[in-house]
């Protein structure tokens, strides 16, 4: 079982690719709508703290855990919402058997002027709910046209964040490198060849620092950003069954 969480800008809706195709394998899914982006309540692109999507994930695992006992649930996230899975596996215990991050946002690489910077980092503290509109694209996330052409068109896409999500995520990703021993469940990254929008060195790192055994590391050489709806997709989702197919086994064998 799969519980899902999208990155910023996107919502539930960029996951029906990996669902449907993870569905006709066998294997179920629940995606997460983060507050602030997509069909979830809130101002787009903003949230007082990421305690808050910390407890929707705990919450959404629960409904999970209650309407399959005997499913085991991995916790898979996209970009931000890699960033956001990964704190979660550190600060709840037992919430999940297992964690993928597809091309986690431990460190961005979005072209930001120091003016910019300037004033995300005062309206933090002073207007919190200030949008800023990020410098990036659905070209810079995809090369399969068609996908890009849709989600242009879907109202839910935005690319809006708030001067507290923006000192959230610095600040969840500073979190991460301290917290990265506390992940104790079985670990797949995926990251990407040629991401211009997330630091792919950086996650090397924190995966190779990771204290965890059971890791593995994907590399797609020519893949962009968002891995979920690029071309070669169909490779990361066989992956991802893959390595969910063997560990569930493994708890099975147990």
């Amino acid at each position: 079982m799969l519980l899902l969480v999208h990155g910023l800008g996107g919502h539930t809706g960029r996951w029906e690719p990996l669902a449907v195709f993870c569905a006709q394998r066998g294997i179920s899914s629940y995606a997460l709508a983060l507050r602030g982006f997509g069909d979830a309540p809130g101002i787009p692109g903003h949230i007082d703290s990421f305690g808050t999507y910390l407890s929707d994930i705990e919450a959404l695992a629960g409904v999970i855990r209650d309407r399959h006992p005997h499913h085991k649930i991995y916790l898979l996230g996209e970009s931000l919402g890699g960033l956001i899975c990964f704190l979660a596996a550190a600060r709840i215990p037992g919430l999940c058997s297992g964690l993928i991050c597809l091309s986690p946002a431990f460190k961005s690489t979005l072209k930001i002027g120091s003016a910019a910077r300037a004033g995300i980092l005062f309206s933090a503290f002073f207007s919190p709910e200030r949008q800023f509109t990020m410098p990036f694209s659905l070209t810079c996330c995809s090369r399969d046209e068609s996908l890009v052409e849709r989600f242009e068109k879907d109202t839910r896409e935005h690319r809006f964040a708030s001067a507290r999500l923006l000192f959230e995520t610095r600040l969840g990703q500073a979190t991460a490198r301290r917290l990265r021993g506390k992940i104790t469940v079985p670990v797949l990254f995926q990251v990407s060849g040629r991401d211009t929008m997330v630091s792919t060195e950086e996650s090397v790192r924190i995966f190779k620092a990771l204290n965890v055994k059971d890791k593995t590391i994907n590399v797609y050489p020519d893949m962009y950003h968002a891995l979920s709806i690029d071309l070669g997709r169909e490779k990361v989702f066989e992956d991802i069954i893959g390595w969910v197919n063997a560990h569930s086994l493994k708890g099975a064998e147990a």
